[in-house]
């Protein structure tokens, strides 16, 4: 069995030694320009068309291409040049509790004002700030798939009202679900910390924006760990700005590394993380893929299998 590994900004050597260990069978090389090859199977973040067919034509044998992560819009955006081959994601590897350790910890920090506090402190105030009231200070999750659902789980023992936006219609215990566009406008009049665990596909582009912002109650907060995509950043600073939005965490933008001069350094209500939330963790992903892998040669059907049309 032949592995090929391409990811430029994911530590290639320690993926490798990783793949190694979890397919001793196998023969795992990391992609250098010019290999055309054969493999049985790709293990990609981001790659080229070059990675995946070599000269224009599907590297030889290539039976199943991996995206190490759980978003895939990197690899979607080949178009007509991504093999017509099984496209799968990871579904979880260790994201899942990462990701709902990072939303867990912005929507307290926002519940319990620990953000006014901080800034407060800079300016050298002491004052006791009326704390909020948990059964109003709802939570909605826009985009219900496995990590969006692991956020839930989370923070459904500490007692929060939970809402859930999904596509297509979905029922989760102590979760308030809405689906579809027709539901979308009721989620978000509802929600006072809107959290983006959404897919970017060509619908959810700009979804985070004036109108849809707007709709959130007076004060409401923002968490956007997806992708920077789906936020038009001029209508969040307006809207922050102008008082509708009280504040925003966000850890993924159009540009990373975020600009020095982009404004939102400049908005003191505005969090910034350096698109940390949820790392892929490598031994982890390693032993699913060869799971995968192993399930794949007995013929048999694995999970995580991306929908094209939908784009996740």
């Amino acid at each position: 069995m032949r592995i090929l590994f391409y990811g430029p900004n994911s530590k290639p050597s320690t993926w490798e030694k990783a793949l190694r260990a979890a397919l001793p069978q196998a023969d795992v090389r990391v992609w250098q320009e010019g290999d055309d090859g054969a493999a049985d199977y790709a293990v990609v973040w981001r790659p080229p068309a070059s990675v995946l067919s070599p000269h224009g034509l599907v590297r030889a044998d290539l039976k199943a291409v991996f995206n190490i992560g759980a978003g895939v819009d990197g690899i979607l955006q080949l178009g007509a040049a991504l093999p017509d081959l099984p496209i799968i994601r990871l579904d979880d590897a260790g994201m899942g509790v990462q990701m709902a350790e990072y939303v867990t910890h912005s929507v307290m920090r926002y519940f319990r004002r620990f953000d006014q506090y901080d800034l407060q402190q800079r300016a050298h105030q002491w004052r006791f700030l009326e704390p909020h009231d948990k059964a109003t200070f709802s939570v909605g999750i826009l985009g219900m798939g496995l990590l969006g659902q692991h956020v839930a789980a989370m923070l459904a023992p500490l007692g929060f009202p939970l809402r859930g936006w999904s596509r297509s219609s979905k029922e989760l215990s102590g979760v308030t679900c809405f689906s579809g566009q027709s539901g979308l406008d009721e989620f978000l009049r509802g929600t006072r910390v809107l959290v983006c665990m959404l897919p970017l596909t060509t619908e959810t582009t700009g979804i985070l924006n004036r109108d849809t912002l707007g709709k959130l109650p007076n004060g409401a907060y923002l968490i956007n760990v997806a992708r920077g995509s789906h936020l038009l950043d001029a209508d969040l600073l307006k809207l922050v700005q102008d008082g509708h939005l009280a504040a925003a965490t966000l850890d993924v933008f159009h540009d990373e590394p975020l600009p020095p001069q982009h404004r939102f350094w400049h908005e003191p209500r505005i969090t910034i993380t350096p698109h940390m939330a949820a790392v892929t963790l490598i031994e982890p992903s390693a032993h699913l893929i060869a799971e995968k892998i192993h399930a794949l040669q007995r013929g048999e059907t694995v999970t995580g299998i991306v929908d094209r049309t939908k784009g996740y």
